[in-house]
């Protein structure tokens, strides 16, 4: 793609994102129809499949920058990806919210801890890695790789727990939360979903899989032109606007969740998309049968140290529940949103410097 004009190759790139967008809400619908039918959330089967369905783009995006050799691409996308999808709880937060309290005061929850906690493991986990040696590598895996996937699994096996019991004063769910149990808008979303047939349910959510699939590689392709054109390097691209671009489902079905009432699945969707990201990593070792994390740059530590303190700015926030809203959000979202907006100032500043 790298012969195209640059501006088809923005159009392609937008198309692609229109695609993704698209697909994602299908995707959602599908997963909530197929969820409810099959019984897939009462399983740790179901949760695993579940957040691969929601991180298609991201997955796609990793495969093909791996199978040609582009690990940059991938290493910023994955990382990126984490620390825009926290801003989409910004976004959230601000169209969703209208007339109540903020975001994390009506999601706040002892189980949402447990997954913000998973997050920040799995990124010091990354952190670790990157500091290995590239010669510790043995049947297409690294010990970091495999690290980040148990620690993920384990974190799913406490979420679940945790939404089943905990031993505090009303299972961990704060007062003046949401008044319906969390997953209830899926629930609505599964019974409007009758009128299709399973085996209907099934080939609309394969054929936007397949969407979201190709889609996510013309995002990748065309994306690394674009850079290529505007001088870009390949991280920055990656972690920026390749990043928005894949979150555009995840701001879609959030936005049908908050307005639902259901603001605990809208933080659980997030933080359990960032969780899942670095996994990723563990695919596109064995892809590219080279040591990912050992290649990381300056501005991928720097992408993975501002995510943690995203989520740590959440975590916090669901902790201390602050009900004052300024500028339309509340207090959290706007420290996390000045430190994204000072975080990428400092990407450029770190990225010139390497």
């Amino acid at each position: 793609m790298g012969s195209l004009p640059v501006v088809l190759l923005i159009a392609i790139f937008a198309a692609a994102g229109g695609v993704v967008w698209v697909a994602g809400i299908e995707l959602s619908k599908q997963t909530n129809v197929l969820d409810d039918r099959l019984h897939l959330g009462s399983a740790l089967g179901g949760l695993i499949l579940l957040a691969v369905a929601t991180n298609l783009p991201e997955l796609a995006i990793t495969v093909s920058a791996a199978a040609s050799n582009s690990i940059g691409v991938a290493v910023g996308n994955i990382l990126g990806g984490i620390a825009i999808q926290t801003v989409v709880l910004v976004i959230l937060d601000v169209l969703g919210t209208k007339g109540s309290g903020p975001l994390s005061y009506r999601a706040a929850s002892l189980s949402l801890v447990i997954e913000a906690v998973t997050v920040i493991a799995v990124l010091g986990a990354v952190i670790a890695g990157s500091q290995m040696p590239d010669t510790l590598i043995g049947l297409r895996l690294t010990p970091a790789a495999v690290l980040i996937a148990v620690f993920w699994v384990l974190g799913l096996i406490l979420v679940r727990r945790s939404q089943k019991s905990l031993p505090w004063h009303e299972q961990g769910h704060a007062p003046g939360g949401q008044e319906k149990p969390q997953g209830h808008s899926k629930t609505t979303a599964a019974h409007q979903g009758r009128k299709f047939s399973t085996g209907k349910s099934v080939l609309i959510f394969s054929v936007a899989a397949l969407a979201t699939l190709g889609a996510g590689v013309v995002l990748e392709r065309s994306g690394e032109a674009i850079a290529g054109h505007i001088g870009l390097s390949g991280v920055l691209f990656g972690a920026t606007f390749l990043a928005l671009a894949t979150s555009l489902p995840e701001i879609s079905t959030g936005l049908a969740s908050v307005k639902q009432g259901d603001y605990k699945l809208a933080f659980s969707d997030i933080f359990g998309g960032n969780a899942f990201l670095p996994v990723l990593f563990l695919l596109a070792v064995l892809i590219s049968g080279k040591p990912v994390l050992p290649q990381a740059k300056a501005t991928d530590i720097y992408l993975t140290a501002l995510a943690i303190l995203l989520t740590l700015t959440y975590l916090l926030g669901i902790l201390f529940r602050p009900q004052k809203k300024v500028l339309g959000m509340g207090i959290d979202s706007l420290v996390v949103l000045v430190l994204y907006l000072i975080g990428v100032a400092g990407l450029f500043a770190v990225a010139s410097t390497t």
